[in-house]
Order: C-alpha cells, then structure tokens, then sequence
C-alpha cells in the first residue's frame, strides 16, 4: 500500500505536470469522508536549493534524492529531453524498482526511465510529439504513441499534461480501489477515466510524396472519399503497372491505398465530428465510410474511442445525434 511519495524534480522541470501529481498525493484529503488517505508527499531534486522550472520560475528544494529512498512511489516530472540527467537520478530510479517500488513518469519523464534501463522491453508512452524520438533513442523500448499511461509492472509512464493524472488515478485504483480514486477526481473536479487514448489528439497532416504524379493522386482520392479505389484503377490514372503503383504507393506513403484511404476518412470523419451538426450516419456517408458500422470500427480501430465519445470530447455543447 503506498503511504509515502517522492517525486524527483531537475532544472528545467514543467510546473502543470508537477502540479498534477501534486494534486493526486500531495494534498491532504483524508479528513473529507472519501476514505482518501493522507500521504508522505515529498519533493527532491540532485541538489537540493533553488532549481529553475520550465516557466522561467523556480522551486526552493530542500530535500534531496535520499528522500526518495525508502518511498513507495517515486515520481519522474517532466524536463528537458537533451538535458542531463544524472547517474545519482537514475540510480534512485533502479533502486526503486529492484526494491519493489512503484516507479512513474509523467511526460518526457520517461526519457529518464529510459535512460535507466527500465523501459527495456517494455510497453511505455510519453506525450505524441516525443514519441517518436523516444522510440529512436531507445529501440529496447516498446513506446505506444496512442495511449494516455501504461503499466508494465511496477513501471507507470503516462502521456504529456493531463494524461499524468489519469496515470495517478489509475495507480490510486489498483492500490485504494475505485471509491477512492472516483472521491479524488471528484475532489479535483476531473473524470475518474476518460475514454480513449491519445490517438486522439494526435495531428496527422497528410503526408506530401516525393513525386508529382503520386502527389496528385493522392489529392485526387482525397477529393473522392467516397469512392471505392481499386488498385488497377489508381495505378492506371499515373499510367503504372498494378505491381509497380502498389509498391510506389508504399514506399511514398507508408501504407497501402486502402490503409491510406481509411486513414483519411478517419481523419475526414474527426474533422466533420468537430465542426458540424451531422448525425453519425450523414459523417458516415461524409466521410466516405458510406455505413456507420464500418465508421465505428475503423474509428474505433484508429483511435481507441467511439465516435460518440469522440463528439463529446470535442463538441461537448452539441446535441446527442
């Protein structure tokens, strides 16, 4: 059971996602009838003193990475991904985890798990945009974009900002139960779990391809979504074998047309649940889905939501369609 927290903070450290794991274990709310207990909240740092944050801001540390020692979470904040970090850090990082410790990270933390040799073969995410450079500098790392937190083990890594309470109030589950979890994002006045993951968020301008003719095409099919493109008919229209189109296309664009197609209509889709009224059949037909079960899968299959939830989360003023 976790009583005790220590959350490890370097120069160059991002206040919101601080303030995030703040809120979760370090306020005191068990005098408010929730049955949330009161933890050991302790902040350290390499040396202790005044260390700048990400705003221009800074902290006054008194504490430093001897606090972390014998606590049974111990929170990476977010800093600079081409900063150091120092042996010191991760080896209270290792320590952590070899003495059973919970060991999170919040953001661009997880480069410091990484850099620590925790996240070798192991599922983990950080915010969208550091994902793929996470992904390059640490290959043993099995880094999943389009999730808001994993728990592989004992090891939590959440995505950027907001994602880091989600991974709070998951690990307040596992250990309290979901009462006390529903009691502080009550208190917080947030969702106890959001639908979805990240994938949601993420924006996927299309691709530019290296040539004109397949620069063209690709314009052309986004301009007729709703048609079905066979191969031979796509390969035809930039005067190319079936065989040689289909492995052009791949080489440009990374995926087949079919996948590109869906791809786009999902993104159409998103687009037309954000800033329309249209009811889920009309973004259906819209987006070149034509049925709304083959919207719902492919949707669902791309961004781990249902295009319900997704409306919600976007367009939360509007009406149920």
């Amino acid at each position: 059971m976790i009583t005790s927290v220590a959350m490890i903070v370097v120069p160059n450290f991002s206040i919101f996602e601080f303030g995030t794991a703040f809120e979760v274990f370090g306020i005191d709310r068990s005098a408010r009838g929730s049955g949330v207990p009161a933890f050991d909240f302790r902040v350290c740092t390499p040396e202790p003193g005044d260390v700048p944050m990400k705003s221009g801001l800074s902290m006054q540390v008194g504490l430093g990475l001897e606090a972390a020692a014998d606590a049974d979470l111990v929170i990476m904040a977010p800093f600079g991904r081409d900063e150091d970090v120092s042996e010191a850090v991760l080896e209270v990082l290792r320590a952590a985890h070899e003495r059973g410790a919970w060991v999170m990270s919040i953001c661009s933390g997880a480069f410091a798990l990484a850099r620590a040799g925790l996240l070798d073969g192991r599922r983990c995410t950080t915010h969208w945009h550091y994902s793929q450079e996470l992904a390059a500098k640490y290959p043993a790392a099995l880094v999943d974009e389009n999730v808001l937190y994993v728990q592989d083990g004992r090891i939590i890594t959440s995505a950027g900002t907001a994602a880091g309470i989600d991974a709070c109030l998951h690990l307040i589950r596992l250990e309290f139960g979901a009462k006390v979890a529903a009691g502080i994002a009550r208190d917080m006045v947030v969702p106890p779990h959001r639908d979805g993951g990240q994938a949601q968020y993420i924006d996927r301008p299309v691709p530019r391809c290296g040539s004109e003719p397949m620069e063209e095409l690709l314009q052309w099919m986004l301009g007729h979504l709703e048609k079905d493109h066979p191969v031979n008919g796509l390969a035809a229209r930039v005067h190319m074998s079936p065989r040689t189109f289909a492995r052009r296309f791949r080489s440009e664009t990374g995926a087949t047309p079919a996948a590109w197609l869906n791809s786009q209509r999902v993104l159409r889709a998103q687009e037309l649940l954000e800033t329309t009224e249209l009811n889920i059949d009309e973004v259906a037909r819209e987006s070149g889905f034509g049925h709304t079960v083959l919207l719902r899968h492919h949707f669902t299959k791309a961004l781990d939501t249902s295009p319900q939830s997704y409306r919600r989360t976007f367009r939360g003023h509007l009406a149920p369609v």
